[in-house]
């Protein structure tokens, strides 16, 4: 059951979310934590953790937590396990505070690191801890990060620093324009750095160092999660920008016809257009025609929320020379 108190009729700065799954070893103690910190940085707060359908010990865990910190901490239960995204857009939506951070149950991130992000919020609308400082996960999880990285920066057109973060602070009205988009697995990350950057808001990065894991396994699958990251970053792209897809596969289709043509002159020894060719000019031709009408279909669909959040600078008035 939630627990509410009348203080937080009166709002809230920062609404801490902990997806929480098969944690009981360390639930306890991250919430102590939490509270301590944000009880000692001067900030109204609430802590919410989401249990996503644990089977062990962790609801009784939590339920120890939420008696020893009333009105600091709530809870919420999945009576089923349905993925860290629908446990994250659960928390989301019950947040009250202006600004809402999300982070790791299993003691990978520090509470200590939720000031670094919360300075930065103005003028930036979500701010995300960049595993850049010691990252100690295995080479190939090292390597998977790296590759979406890059392809997502190369897909929005800005510099990614760490698209999969699951530490990171974010204007709640802003986030709540993308909560209908959120999966339900381990994605979410994802779709909140592709949907902040093509909706026009500002976002940055911020380095953090990453502890070890201090209890349990990581619940991500390389190749089945590695999957859906990629179709989550192609997903978010035809949403808002679907010219960024279809004009390089366009691109590449006349230079494969043009090849195929030429090859075509050197073998036949005459002037001739090859079925190939034919096939590849009149595939990119389809290709560059639907990606005009899904351009036109994500334009009219797709509301475009960053004019909110432009700040101007006014000029500093000048010093006044003192009276004699």
């Amino acid at each position: 059951m939630l627990n509410d108190t009348p203080e937080r009729a009166r709002g809230v700065d920062v609404s801490v979310v902990l997806p929480v799954f098969e944690e009981q070893e360390r639930i306890a103690g991250i919430l102590q934590e939490l509270v301590q910190t944000l009880q000692a940085s001067g900030r109204t707060y609430e802590v919410i953790a989401v249990d996503d359908g644990s089977s062990d010990g962790t609801p009784d865990s939590l339920q120890r937590a939420l008696e020893a910190a009333p009105g600091r901490v709530r809870v919420a239960r999945h009576l089923e396990n349905r993925g860290n995204g629908a446990a994250l857009r659960t928390g989301i939506r019950l947040a009250l505070g202006e600004v809402v951070v999300t982070m790791d149950a299993d003691g990978q991130h520090s509470p200590a690191d939720i000031a670094k992000l919360l300075e930065q919020i103005p003028p930036y609308d979500l701010v995300v801890g960049a595993r850049t400082q010691g990252y100690r996960g295995s080479w190939y999880r090292g390597l998977a990060n790296g590759f979406y990285n890059r392809f997502a920066s190369w897909l929005t057109r800005r510099r990614i620093e760490d698209l999969t973060s699951g530490f990171r602070a974010m204007r709640r009205e802003v986030v709540n324009h993308f909560l209908p988009l959120f999966p339900e697995g381990f994605s979410a990350p994802t779709t909140t750095t592709m949907a902040f950057l093509k909706a026009g808001y500002n976002v940055t990065f911020v380095p953090i160092q990453v502890g070890q894991r201090t209890s349990g396994q990581s619940k991500i699958n390389l190749w089945r999660d590695g999957a859906r990251f990629v179709t989550i970053i192609l997903r978010m792209i035809m949403l808002y920008d679907p010219l960024r897809i279809f004009l390089p596969v366009g691109i590449w289709l006349s230079l494969l016809g043009v090849a195929a043509w030429i090859a075509g002159l050197w073998v036949a020894g005459r002037l001739v257009v090859p079925n190939s060719a034919i096939l590849l000019f009149s595939a990119a031709l389809m290709t560059w025609l639907l990606g005009l009408v899904s351009d036109q279909i994500a334009g009219t669909r797709v509301q475009y929320h960053g004019d909110e959040t432009i700040y101007l600078m006014e000029a500093q008035p000048e010093p006044t020379d003192p009276a004699p």
